[in-house]
């Protein structure tokens, strides 16, 4: 047998940050006025969470290059608020407040099983990534707060690309020499996972509550070559693909 047979056919895995690894929707919800009821404060964290997705999307479709993740967040805030239903909240989220809020997507902490799957990982041998839309400094930021070590953060910033397009993953397969086929995205997204193949990459899809509330989940179990409620088995599940 030779060394290289030794050596896991995994090189390496690029893990979606926010909702994947960082529970963005708790941090969030604990800045909101807490005069607004918290079921009706979930409702707009995650509306507020989907509105910026459609903003990324808009802009690739336009062939506009990525936006400061805090700029888009502040006015997709803006558009949330602007609806008519939610008049009898606008009032709470003075300047003050919404500057709390942008801050608080920099302050977030990781999901109780990210921290011990990415040790093991590091453990055996694989190369651990950030793969993620948004700014460098929101990535330095949060991987800081949510105690969280990566070889490397790549941000659609640094990239020059949201993703999921293609050339998100071809860039940084190429920063970091690994061919598709070596490597393996993790995200909670669909979207992301589904860029990813496209691309030869394996895909391990992690179901977290707060993201995806919109697809139907046992379509996206037989898109990916894993799929998993967490990241408790995440390791075992890598060894095996």
């Amino acid at each position: 047998m030779s060394a290289d047979d030794n050596q896991p056919k995994c090189k390496a895995l690029l893990f979606d940050f926010m909702g994947t690894c960082l529970d963005w929707h708790s941090t969030i919800l604990s800045q909101l006025p807490e005069t607004i009821p918290q079921d009706e404060r979930s409702a707009l964290c995650i509306e507020w969470r989907h509105r910026y997705f459609d903003s990324n999307t808009a802009r690739q479709a336009r062939g506009e290059p990525p936006e400061d993740i805090d700029v888009t967040h502040r006015r997709v805030l803006a558009e949330v608020l602007a609806q008519p239903e939610k008049a009898h909240i606008k009032a709470f989220f003075t300047p003050e407040v919404v500057e709390e809020l942008i801050g608080a997507w920099h302050r977030q902490k990781a999901w109780p099983d990210v921290r011990p799957a990415l040790q093991s990982l590091r453990e055996k041998g694989y190369e651990v990534f950030v793969h993620a839309n948004g700014t460098t400094r929101l990535q330095l930021n949060n991987a800081r707060s949510a105690n969280l070590q990566f070889n490397m953060m790549f941000s659609s910033q640094l990239l020059g690309v949201y993703k999921p397009a293609p050339e998100a993953y071809l860039k940084t397969l190429d920063l970091i020499k690994r061919r598709p086929e070596e490597c393996v995205m993790v995200a909670a997204h669909a979207s992301d996972v589904r860029g990813a193949k496209a691309v030869g990459m394996k895909t391990v899809y992690i179901h977290r509550w707060t993201d995806d509330v919109n697809e139907d989940q046992e379509v996206v179990q037989k898109e990916n070559d894993a799929y998993l409620e967490g990241m408790k088995h995440l390791v075992e599940t890598i060894d095996k693909l």
